[in-house]
C-alpha cells in the first residue's frame, strides 16, 4: 500500500508542479499585460492649445531623472518667483494631455508653477514602459518635486516657493496621497476618484480588459504582483492607512455619479485623516474629473474652478498672506460639477 501511494505521488507530483508553474506564469502575464496601459496620441498639445491661449503657448516640454535613474518628462508652466508649485497627475490609461486644460487655467488664475508629467508607462513612446499602479509613481512624484526645487529664475534664484500642491485622479490620486505622506512640503492635495488600494485598481483594469471570469483573473493578477514587482515599489497599504500619515495639511476629496465604483472609497477616506488635517469633501457631484475631457465646457469649468479655488486658499503664496481656509459644513455650498 505504501509502495502504491509513493508511486501515485511520484506520478502526480510533476503534474502538480506543472500546474503551479503555469498558474504563476499566467499571474505574471496578467500583471505584465495590464502594467502596459493603452497609449494614444495626445488629445491636445501645447503647440495646438497655444493658438487659442497665449498662456498655453508658454508651456515648455521638460525632462528630468526619476529616483531610480529612469527618464521622466512633463509639461511645465513657470509661475512667479516664490509662488507655490502644483503637480497634476492623470489617471491610469490617460496622459498629461488630460490635465493640460486644468494646468493652464490654474497657472492663469494663481501664477503658480504647474508641472504636468506623464506617469511611467503612459503617453506616446514612454521612457519607462510599464506602470506600477501608484507604487513606483510615488518615488517618481518625489523626483518631480526635486525637479521643481531645482528650477531657477532669470536671476538664478529659486523659482518655486515652500509649498507644493498635488492633484491626482484615480492612479494619480494613489501616488499623490502617498507622496504627501512622505514629503511634508506637500501642503495641499486634491484626490479625485481614488481607489481604496492599488489592488482595487488592478481589479478594475482586469474587469475591463478580461471580463470573462474576471473575479478569478483579478485574484491571479494580485498574486502575480509579488513576482512581477520584485523591487518592492508596489503599494500594498490601503489609502486609509496612508492618509493617517498626512497630518496638518489640507485635502480635497472629489468624486461623483460618473464613477460609482470609486465614489464609496473616496467618500470613506474623509474619516481617515488626522484631526488636524483640513478635509473638504465633494463626493456627490454629477461629474468628477475622471472623464472630464468628455463633459460640457460649462461643467468642466465648474469643476476646474473648484480645484483652483482650493489651491489658492490652501497654498502659501507671497501674493496672498491670508491663512488657509476650510469650508465648514454650514458654509455656502459650492456648485456641483
Amino acid at each position: 500500500m505504501i509502495r502504491l501511494l509513493k508511486s501515485f505521488v511520484r506520478l502526480l507530483l510533476p503534474v502538480l508542479v506543472f500546474v503551479v508553474v503555469m498558474l504563476m506564469a499566467a499571474s505574471v502575464w496578467l500583471v505584465h499585460s495590464t502594467s502596459i496601459p493603452p497609449r494614444n496620441a495626445y488629445l491636445v498639445t501645447p503647440e495646438v492649445y497655444g493658438r487659442l491661449s497665449a498662456h498655453a503657448a508658454q508651456v515648455t516640454d521638460e525632462k528630468w531623472k526619476n529616483k531610480d535613474g529612469s527618464a521622466a518628462r512633463g509639461w511645465l508652466l513657470r509661475g512667479k518667483k516664490g509662488a507655490p508649485a502644483v503637480i497634476l497627475l492623470h489617471k491610469y490609461g490617460a496622459d498629461r494631455s488630460y490635465v493640460l486644460n486644468l494646468g493652464v487655467k490654474l497657472s492663469e488664475a494663481t501664477d503658480f508653477t504647474v508641472l504636468m508629467p506623464d506617469e511611467r508607462g503612459h503617453g506616446p513612446n514612454p521612457p519607462v514602459s510599464y506602470t506600477s499602479f501608484g507604487g513606483c509613481e510615488v518615488e517618481d512624484t518625489l523626483a518631480s518635486i526635486d525637479y521643481l526645487r531645482s528650477l531657477r529664475d532669470s536671476s538664478g534664484d529659486n523659482l518655486v516657493g515652500e509649498d507644493i500642491g498635488i492633484y491626482g485622479i484615480e492612479m494619480g490620486a494613489l501616488a499623490g496621497i502617498s507622496t504627501a505622506a512622505k514629503d511634508q512640503s506637500v501642503k495641499a492635495v486634491v484626490l479625485d476618484s481614488i481607489p481604496a488600494r492599488s489592488n482595487d485598481l488592478i481589479d478594475s483594469v482586469i474587469n475591463k480588459r478580461y471580463p470573462f471570469v474576471s473575479s478569478i483573473t483579478a485574484e491571479m493578477a494580485k498574486g502575480g504582483t509579488y513576482l512581477y514587482y520584485t523591487s518592492g515599489c508596489y503599494q500594498r497599504r490601503s489609502v486609509c492607512e496612508v492618509a493617517r500619515m498626512v497630518s496638518g495639511r489640507s485635502a480635497l476629496l472629489l468624486s461623483g455619479a460618473d464613477v460609482p465604483a470609486l465614489k464609496s472609497s473616496t467618500k470613506s477616506l474623509a474619516g481617515c485623516f488626522p484631526s488636524n488635517t483640513r478635509v473638504q469633501s465633494f463626493t456627490d457631484m454629477t461629474n468628477s474629473g475622471f472623464d472630464i475631457v468628455n463633459v460640457s465646457p460649462d461643467k468642466a469649468d465648474t469643476y476646474d474652478q473648484k480645484v483652483i479655488y482650493f489651491f489658492q486658499e490652501n497654498l502659501k503664496s507671497p501674493f496672498n498672506h491670508e491663512e488657509p481656509v476650510n469650508l465648514a459644513p454650514d458654509a455656502p455650498p459650492q456648485p456641483e460639477a
